[in-house]
C-alpha cells in the first residue's frame, strides 16, 4: 500500500510512536488527573448549592474515607447532595497512590459487605413461610438482604460525569488487587454483575474508525493495539487506507471510549502472512476487487471489562455490514495468532512430540540441531537469530511444527475447552479451523510465541450457527481441509486417532 503524503504527526518528537504499554499508561493518567478535577468541581458545586462544605481530610485517611462511604450509602440531602458525596469520595480515591487506593477498596469490600445476621434473619422467614403470600415476601426480603450496601454506592457513580468508565477502570484495579480475599472477590463479583448489565450489546453502537476520526480516538487506537502494534502514525494510516477497514464498539456513557475493536484488510484471497498484510510498500488494492476480509486484530480495550465479552458481538455486526457494502466477498476469515504455542510445545509428552515426526524429519533435526533429542533439538534451533532465513532449517522444522501446531490446536483443558484461547473465542462464535500457516508471523514476538505460525479460522456464513452448536454442545471442533489433511493417519500418544478428537 502507497505512502500518503500526509500523515498526523507523532506525540514523540523523532516520529516513532512509545511503547504500547507507556502509551496506554499515558492516556489513562490524563484521563485520571482529567477527572479529578471534574470530580472536585462537582463535588464544591454540590457543597456550594446545599449550603454544606466539602471536607479536607487527607485523601487516605481510613476513618473519614469510611464516613463517606456511609454517607454516601444514606443518601441524606437528596440527590444534588448525594451526587456531591459520590464526586468527592471518587476524587479521593484517585488521588491516592497504590497502598492508598488497596485500603480504600478493602473498606468498601468488607465494610460494606452483606450483613449475615440480617440474611440469616431473611433465610428463616423463607423457611418459615406457610403461605404462597408470606414465602413470596420472604424471598423478596431475602434479595434485598443478599445485595451488598456497597452495590448502592457504586450504583452513585454512574450519574457523574465519565462515572462508568470510573467503575470500569475500578474493576480492573479489583481484578488486579483481589488475590485470594473473599470479601475483594465478591466486589469484584458485584461490579461485573453492574457492568455486565449496563453493557448488554443492545446498548453498544458500531462505528467505522477512519484517517478522519478525531485524532484522540486514533491515538487510543495505536495505544490500544494489543495483536500487532502499530509503530507509528505512517502505519496506522496504511491500516486505514481504502482497501482496509476498522470498526469499533462504543457504549452512550463512554463515547470517547472505544471498547473493542476490529482490524480488517480486504484482499483476493486469505492471507497468510501478517507482514505481507501489513506492508507499507504493498499496491492500493480496489476495494471492488476484493474477494476475502481478513480480520487480522482484534483487541478488548477495557481490561475492567474482563469477561464481558464484545467480540462475537463485534464480528457478526461485522460481517453483516461488509456483505452489505461489499457483496463480492465471499471469504470471512481470520489471520490469527497462536500465543501459547511454544510454551506447549516446551512442556507437550514426549510421546506426543514423537508422533507426529517422521524418522526422516527427526534425522534432520538431530544433524541441523546436534540434538538426538526431538523436543531439545526444536528448542536449539528455535534458539537461533534469524532462523527463518535458513532455508535448511526452515525447511526441516516446518511440517513438524505444522503438525504438531495442529495438535495443539486440539488439546483441551480439563474443562474440555480447547487449550488456545485465540482458538475458543473463534470456535465459540462459530467459526472453523481452516489453515495453519507457516511463518506466517515472523516479527520478534510470533516467533517468540509460536515458531511464526498462525491459524486462518474461517466464519463461512451458512454453517456459523451449525458449528457453534457443535462445539457448545459436543466440544467438537470443526476442521478446514488443511486442518484435516496435518492430522490424517497420525496417532497420539494413547493411539487414538487425531482426527477423532475434531
Amino acid at each position: 500500500m502507497s505512502e500518503q503524503d500526509t500523515v498526523r504527526p507523532t506525540r514523540s518528537g523523532n516520529g516513532a510512536a512509545e511503547d504500547t504499554d507507556e502509551r496506554g499508561s499515558g492516556l489513562v493518567e490524563r484521563t485520571l488527573a482529567n477527572l479529578s478535577v471534574a470530580w472536585r468541581d462537582v463535588a464544591v458545586g454540590a457543597a456550594r448549592t446545599v449550603g454544606l462544605s466539602v471536607p479536607e481530610a487527607a485523601p487516605d485517611d481510613s476513618r473519614a474515607l469510611y464516613r463517606l462511604m456511609k454517607e454516601c450509602l444514606e443518601a441524606r440531602g437528596g440527590e444534588v447532595s448525594a451526587r456531591g458525596r459520590a464526586a468527592e469520595l471518587g476524587r479521593r480515591y484517585l488521588e491516592l497512590d497504590t497502598d492508598g487506593r488497596r485500603r480504600f477498596l478493602e473498606i468498601l469490600a468488607r465494610e460494606f459487605a452483606c450483613d449475615p445476621d440480617r440474611v440469616q434473619q431473611a433465610i428463616g422467614q423463607v423457611q418459615a413461610a406457610v403461605d404462597d403470600d408470606r414465602r413470596l415476601a420472604a424471598e423478596a426480603g431475602l434479595r434485598r438482604a443478599l445485595v451488598p450496601p456497597r452495590v448502592k454506592i457504586l450504583t452513585q457513580f454512574n450519574a457523574l460525569p465519565d462515572g462508568v468508565k470510573f467503575l470500569v477502570d475500578l474493576r480492573a484495579e479489583v481484578l488486579q488487587a483481589r488475590g485470594d480475599d473473599p470479601y475483594m472477590r465478591q466486589l469484584e463479583g458485584d461490579l461485573r454483575e453492574l457492568l455486565t448489565s449496563w453493557f448488554d450489546v443492545g446498548f453498544l453502537d458500531l462505528q467505522q474508525i477512519t484517517w478522519h476520526s478525531p485524532a484522540a480516538l486514533l491515538e487510543k487506537l495505536i495505544a490500544y493495539e494489543a495483536v500487532h502494534e502499530i509503530r507509528d502514525w505512517n502505519d496506522l494510516r496504511n491500516r486505514l487506507d481504502s482497501d482496509r477497514r476498522c470498526f469499533a464498539l462504543f457504549h452512550p456513557r463512554m463515547p470517547d471510549e472505544p471498547l473493542a475493536f476490529v482490524e480488517v484488510a480486504l484482499t483476493g484471497e486469505m492471507a497468510a502472512s501478517v507482514q505481507r498484510l501489513l506492508d507499507e510498500t504493498a499496491p492500493e488494492d480496489d476495494p471492488k476487487d476484493a474477494k476475502a476480509a481478513i480480520f487480522y486484530s482484534i483487541t478488548n480495550t477495557q481490561r475492567g471489562l474482563q469477561g464481558i465479552s464484545f467480540g462475537e458481538y463485534l464480528i457478526k455486526q461485522v460481517v453483516n455490514h461488509l456483505s452489505h457494502e461489499l457483496p463480492q466477498i465471499e471469504t470471512f476469515a481470520t489471520l490469527s495468532p497462536l500465543p501459547g504455542f511454544r510454551t506447549w510445545l516446551d512442556t507437550a509428552p514426549e510421546e506426543t512430540i514423537d508422533a507426529l515426526v517422521e524418522d526422516a524429519e527427526r534425522k534432520a533435526l538431530a544433524r541441523l540441531s546436534g540434538q538426538d533429542n526431538t523436543r531439545a533439538a526444536f528448542q536449539v534451533l528455535l534458539a537461533r537469530a534469524n532462523w527463518p532465513d535458513d532455508p535448511a532449517v526452515a525447511g526441516a522444522l516446518q511440517g513438524p511444527l505444522r503438525r504438531l501446531a495442529a495438535r495443539y490446536l486440539l488439546a483441551r483443558r480439563d474443562n474440555g475447552a480447547p487449550l488456545d484461547p485465540v482458538a475458543r473465542f473463534h470456535l465459540k462464535n462459530g467459526a472453523r479451523l481452516e489453515r495453519i500457516n507457516w511463518l506466517g508471523d515472523i516479527s520478534a514476538k510470533g516467533l517468540r510465541q509460536a515458531a511464526g505460525i498462525m491459524v486462518n479460522y474461517r466464519y463461512d456464513l451458512d454453517d456459523i450457527e451449525a458449528n457453534h452448536e457443535a462445539y457448545m454442545q459436543e466440544s467438537r471442533i470443526v476442521l478446514g481441509n488443511d486442518a484435516h489433511r496435518l492430522i490424517k493417519g497420525w496417532k497420539d500418544a494413547d493411539g487414538k486417532q487425531l482426527r477423532r478428537m475434531a
